[in-house]
């Protein structure tokens, strides 16, 4: 017998059942021999703040935030990073030994370093990055791109609204351009992202003019349900170098697995295989 705890962590949504969350740090936790457990949780929007306090009482560590709640827990944290609050979102929670519930986002993160690990001769001042989309995970995005030293984006979402508030949150560099003219704003772009959930499995298609699009030119789509959307097809027979949306899940995974277990995770063949079972 052992009076040691076994450390806790899940992933809080609604719905959960299609994360694909547990199989990656079941899977990390199993390569590293770590005594510890994730789990979905489905959690209903009302009684999100009751179960989110309780989480460290019952021996959770910390947890993942996905869609509905990435905006409402920020109300439930202790603390919100600096980060988190400028994305306007939160995707990962730690729970610290005082009690304190931190909010933190790693989208950005997660963005940026599997862009690179997919396109190592990306060079983030080569040129302007056409973004399409103005949600949540377009935020992330953006945030990543303005911070890596991209000289212009050019945004574009199909309720002009919500771009010209991303806008006004990141300034000078973000160019809002209308959903109509989005076919327009691709071939002289360095980086096309798809930010959108257009084209997913289920989903409506990606109705942009795909033309415009240049051999060389980096192009990535955050949808991973397929892994390739018809935008990475049409960029690959395009002689375009593409980056598929399953490695933004690993990646922004890693920040959260090493500040809850102590082990610092790698994303290899092995994590791709295991997200994809």
């Amino acid at each position: 017998m052992t009076d040691h705890k076994i450390p806790l962590a899940g992933v809080i949504g609604c719905p959960i059942a299609h994360s694909r969350s547990p199989l990656l740090h079941r899977h990390w936790l199993s390569t590293y021999g770590i005594a510890g457990h994730y789990m979905p949780m489905h959690v209903e929007p009302e009684d999100l703040k009751s179960v989110v306090r309780m989480m460290p009482r019952m021996g959770f560590v910390g947890a993942n935030v996905t869609i509905p709640h990435k905006q409402a827990i920020m109300e439930i944290a202790d603390k919100v990073t600096d980060r988190a609050k400028l994305m306007g979102a939160a995707n990962t929670l730690i729970f610290r030994e005082d009690g304190a519930i931190v909010a933190d986002n790693t989208d950005g993160y997660g963005f940026i370093t599997n862009l690179h690990d997919g396109a190592p001769n990306w060079d983030p001042g080569s040129g302007p990055a056409t973004v399409f989309g103005a949600g949540g995970a377009s935020r992330a995005v953006v945030a990543s791109l303005v911070e890596a030293g991209v000289p212009e984006i050019r945004l574009t979402n199909r309720t002009r609204d919500r771009a010209e508030e991303l806008a006004q949150t990141f300034g000078k560099k973000i160019k809002v351009v209308d959903w109509v003219q989005a076919g327009n704003i691709i071939e002289d772009a360095a980086l096309v992202v798809n930010t959108t959930s257009l084209g997913m499995a289920g989903q409506r298609a990606l109705r942009v003019p795909l033309d415009g699009l240049q051999a060389g030119t980096v192009v990535t789509d955050l949808v991973y349900t397929p892994l390739k959307t018809d935008l990475l097809l049409a960029a690959e027979a395009a002689g375009c170098t593409v980056v598929d949306g399953l490695g933004m899940l690993l990646h922004q995974a890693v920040p959260g697995f090493e500040r809850w277990f102590g082990q610092r995770p790698e994303v290899d063949e092995a994590a791709r295989a295991a997200a994809l079972k």
